[in-house]
């Protein structure tokens, strides 16, 4: 038992080290790609009917999906382990490096941040477009910002800690199947007509998925901000406490409220999706401009709030060896 979990926190750590190294490289085949495919297709044949048909549907999908990559990933997992140690511990680690993407955080948001450094306006407002849903072609220097830093934010918890979590709890199966509800959240857990019953329960699981290390993560980032000068830390913990909740995912406002509070910037507000304006509720107080130091500090907290969140559970998993 000690070894076993010694052997997680260093299979765990080489699969950070390793997504840190080279990201996602396209020559290198990413699951995730197959569960897009895999959704897509579910999709276009369940998704028809009365809103009941919908939703049981919907269920069974979700079901599907997850059982089918938890069983194929513990499968290939454990022949791979029959066949010889190393080559088990090297698809362990390569499976948990695709379900984080810390490095490709990174890059996306410094995509956004060079350019608009530079004053490349166009630019930036295409390469936001790249990583969020809303419309991006007329918004200013501080709404870009905006759109970057609650990206940064949102998904240090769905893209890092989140995965972590369970790599934790259920190594290389679990995080892979945690990266399944993300992607079926991400593919069809929308509130429209064509998928407010067909998605119902794919956005529930990720909810479900994603409520504790929501949180945890919103605490590690808090205590990053003790490393980092100039950082609100009280202030930061009452814009938490008083605005995390207003956020329309019952996870994301707590590390974006976090992230608004810490920098002293307000995020939130007015955003467009094919024309169709959004309003969502507003967090932090703007005690500064948006600019685009801000999406560079948001990195930083990113940064130092998933390293605190990997050495909390590795000191966990240790105590308990």
């Amino acid at each position: 038992m000690e070894a076993l979990l010694n052997v997680t926190v260093l299979i765990i750590l080489a699969a950070i080290l390793l997504d840190l190294l080279i990201g996602d490289p396209k020559w290198l085949p990413h699951p995730v790609v197959g569960y897009g495919k895999g959704i897509s297709f579910l999709d276009k044949k369940l998704n028809h009917g009365s809103g009941r048909r919908r939703k049981i549907y919907g269920i069974l999908m979700a079901v599907m999906v997850v059982t089918v990559v938890y069983s194929l990933s513990f499968s290939l997992i454990y022949l791979a382990f029959r066949i010889h140690l190393l080559a088990g511990l090297i698809l362990e680690v390569y499976f948990i490096s695709t379900t984080i993407a810390i490095r490709g955080l990174r890059e996306a948001a410094l995509k956004v941040a060079i350019p608009l450094a530079k004053g490349d306006f166009t630019e930036a407002r295409f390469q936001l477009g790249m990583i969020v849903g809303r419309d991006t072609d007329k918004l200013s220097e501080s709404e870009i910002v905006r759109g970057t830093v609650e990206t940064v934010a949102e998904n240090t918890v769905d893209g890092i800690t989140a995965p972590l979590f369970w790599a934790f709890i259920g190594g290389g199966p679990l995080a892979m199947a945690y990266r399944a509800i993300n992607t079926l959240d991400s593919m069809v857990g929308y509130k429209n007509e064509k998928y407010s019953d067909f998605g119902w329960f794919s956005a529930r699981l990720d909810d479900v998925a994603n409520w504790l290390p929501a949180r945890m993560t919103s605490f590690t980032i808090w205590l990053a901000s003790f490393c980092v000068l100039g950082s609100r830390k009280k202030h930061a913990i009452h814009v938490t406490w008083k605005d995390a909740t207003k956020h329309p995912s019952p996870n994301s406002g707590w590390s974006e409220a976090m992230v608004a509070g810490l920098i002293g910037v307000q995020l939130g507000g007015r955003n467009e999706y094919k024309g169709v304006v959004s309003n969502r509720a507003k967090m932090g107080v703007p005690l500064e401009t948006l600019t685009c130091d801000h999406i560079n500090k948001s990195l930083i907290y990113m940064h130092g709030g998933w390293i605190l969140f990997f050495i909390f559970f590795s000191l966990i998993w240790i105590s308990l060896s």
